[in-house]
């Protein structure tokens, strides 16, 4: 397993950028092969839209990156955080405890907030506004919720007082396992089910994009399910029943101009429905 940490400790940036292209050709064929819904959209003018907004949060975590290597330097010299608490433990599952909880706080915990800060919400409302959920769906973030989510990644890593070869595994992760359960893939049922006990599934995840709430403020997780079931969030939908977007913001110059989704987060608030 030492192979990890060397590894991590010294990724090149060309290797991350190969994980993060890789990952969205990979899953941009498999959808293309067993597509969940057959979508009338341009696809290339689609995903443009979406690796803008990937661009965004690449350049936001570039020039912040300094404040997570400060953090995770600090808190491993000086031995803070629940590592430092821990009995001693086997690497696999001292690494499963670490990814774990970096993917509650800097993933769970961040995503269930922007839904209940008005604030926050406004500039993850972004994220929803795309009504043909498909993998490069995955980093569709205003690049005001990037700094949100950034900081919100360097709260995890002192409270766990994670290394930084560790931050980047789950990051790599994180990137690979959002773009996989945005995918419009159609996996047969009880393999969706299987994993879905396990790791964030397509079609568990397609529920958090149903356009309407109490489904929108639900399966909040990114990696692991185990929170949403923890933490009574986790929600399902028939496929045939979801209706992807927000219902505040279903326009098509609304969803689809990157002007508009740039101010979105300073225009009036719109209050979104809930079904009994």
């Amino acid at each position: 397993m030492e192979f990890l940490i060397d590894y991590f400790s010294s990724i090149p940036s060309s290797h991350r950028s190969a994980i993060l292209v890789g990952g969205l050709a990979f899953f941009w064929m498999i959808e293309s092969a067993i597509p969940l819904f057959r979508f009338r959209y341009e696809k290339w003018k689609h995903a443009a839209l979406n690796i803008f907004f990937t661009l965004t949060t690449v350049l936001v975590n570039l020039s912040l990156a300094f404040i997570l290597l400060l953090a995770a330097d600090w808190a491993v010299g000086n031995e803070f955080g629940l590592f430092f608490l821990m009995p001693e433990m086997p690497f696999w599952l001292y690494l499963l405890f670490g990814l774990m909880i970096m993917d509650l706080i800097s993933a769970w915990f961040a995503h269930w907030i922007q839904h209940r800060v008005r604030w926050m919400w406004k500039f993850h409302l972004i994220h929803h506004t795309d009504t043909h959920i498909d993998t490069t769906s995955a980093n569709r973030h205003h690049p005001g919720e990037s700094v949100i989510r950034f900081f919100f990644t360097v709260l995890a890593v002192l409270v766990l007082g994670a290394p930084m070869w560790m931050v980047l595994l789950y990051q790599s992760l994180s990137v690979v396992l959002s773009q996989f359960n945005h995918a419009n893939i159609s996996l047969p049922l009880w393999l969706d089910r299987a994993i879905s006990w396990f790791i964030i599934s397509p079609d568990m995840h397609k529920v958090h994009h149903h356009y309407v709430l109490p489904y929108t403020d639900s399966n909040y997780g990114n990696i692991f399910s185990i929170w949403d079931r923890l933490f009574g969030t986790f929600m399902t939908l028939d496929r045939d029943k979801l209706i992807y977007g927000v219902d505040t913001h279903m326009k098509e110059e609304e969803h689809s101009d990157v002007v508009n989704l740039l101010k979105i987060p300073f225009q009036e608030y719109r209050k979104p429905t809930r079904l009994e």
